[in-house]
């Protein structure tokens, strides 16, 4: 699955137009390297994320296509 869609749907970021953006100023990066929009996420991955108010980082434990919003969660676990 597509970074920018991974992020959508787990709920990391509520838009994946968003999410492309934040791709595309570098702002998030995978596994410790910038990555663009079309990575494809796999489990296992760390994705850390830069907003203005901090830093998130998560590991990637399942990739789905759909998920409803209280299982979103399942998707990733957060790191410290």
């Amino acid at each position: 699955m597509r970074l920018d869609k991974y992020l959508k749907v787990s709920r990391l970021i509520k838009r994946r137009t968003v999410a492309n953006e934040a791709c595309d100023a570098a702002r998030v990066s995978v596994n410790g390297k910038a990555a663009k929009a079309s990575y494809e996420v796999k489990p296992g991955d760390i994705i850390e994320i830069r907003f203005a108010s901090g830093t998130v980082k998560a590991e990637v434990l399942s990739v789905k296509e759909q998920v409803r919003k209280d299982e979103a969660q399942l998707l990733y676990k957060n790191l410290p």
